[in-house]
């Protein structure tokens, strides 16, 4: 059954499928976008808040993929709209990408003692809980999948099982939303959604710059990783993401799959 599907056009053809969180074309999010677009995946692509004219500028290199969908993930009735509006054009959808994730600066590189709750929580808003957010908004289009295995959602990531220098907060909220992906995926497996975490090594993107000391990432983490790593190069990233979307990985699910060269397995 599988080896039919495979023999068509891509991967991906007939998926539905919303990409959250590209603001550059350096963006992790804008590479996935553009391989499930090369796998003849159909998307939509949503922006928020002042990013919102970015993301439409960058967009148009992916050629014609509709309006951008304003989507704050802190707006309750914003969701709730970009739930009707992608209902409108798509009637289903088959995969979603949560690419979102913002700290404040004091969450970042100031150590554990420095940031007010107020903060934390702006993180934890963001990062985190705009998982379960979306999940919970759009699981009636992602039970409508039409897709071998079901919907797949991911997650972008960055192992949250150590604590790395200067990530601070943002590490915490990183090991939140895995375990957040393992209780979400228990809750709707019955509706044949799956949802996987994507651990990318450090790319050099305009995220990674906000991080104080991600210059250490790029200067440790080749040495660490059995198979090296470049910081420039985010296509294993956008393939391993293409896998999980696609019904290749259609009995994984509540996973964190590691894409760094090893690096987080390594002592």
């Amino acid at each position: 059954m599988l080896a039919k599907y495979a023999n068509k056009m891509g991967l991906l053809t007939n998926h539905r499928i919303l990409v959250t969180g590209i603001l550059t074309d350096e963006s992790l999010a804008y590479g996935i976008a553009q391989r499930a677009l090369e796998e003849g995946a159909t998307i939509a692509v949503s922006g928020a808040g002042r990013g919102t004219s970015i993301t439409r500028r960058t967009v148009r290199k992916l050629g014609d993929v509709g309006e951008i969908i304003e989507l704050d993930v802190t707006d309750p009735a914003q969701v709730a709209e970009a739930v009707t509006e992608v209902e409108e054009r798509f009637g289903r959808l088959d995969g979603l990408v949560h690419a979102i994730g913002f700290a404040p600066q004091t969450c970042l590189g100031s150590g554990m003692f420095t940031a007010p709750f107020e903060d934390v929580a702006t993180a934890m808003h963001i990062s985190t809980y705009s998982l379960a957010a979306l999940v919970g908004a759009f699981r009636p289009l992602l039970q409508k999948s039409e897709a071998l295995g079901g919907a797949s959602v991911i997650s972008l990531d960055f192992d949250g099982s150590r604590a790395y220098p200067m990530y601070d907060w943002m590490g915490v909220m990183k090991a939140g939303l895995e375990s957040l992906g393992r209780y979400l995926s228990r809750e709707v497996g019955v509706d044949m959604i799956r949802i996987n975490m994507l651990a990318a090594g450090p790319i050099r993107t305009m995220a990674a710059k906000s991080i104080p000391g991600f210059q250490l990432f790029e200067d440790t983490w080749a040495d660490r990783a059995p198979l090296g790593w470049d910081v420039n190069d985010r296509s294993s990233v956008s393939d391993a993401a293409i896998a999980l979307l696609s019904p290749l990985l259609r009995g994984t699910t509540a996973s964190v799959i590691h894409v760094d060269g090893g690096a987080h397995a390594m002592g």
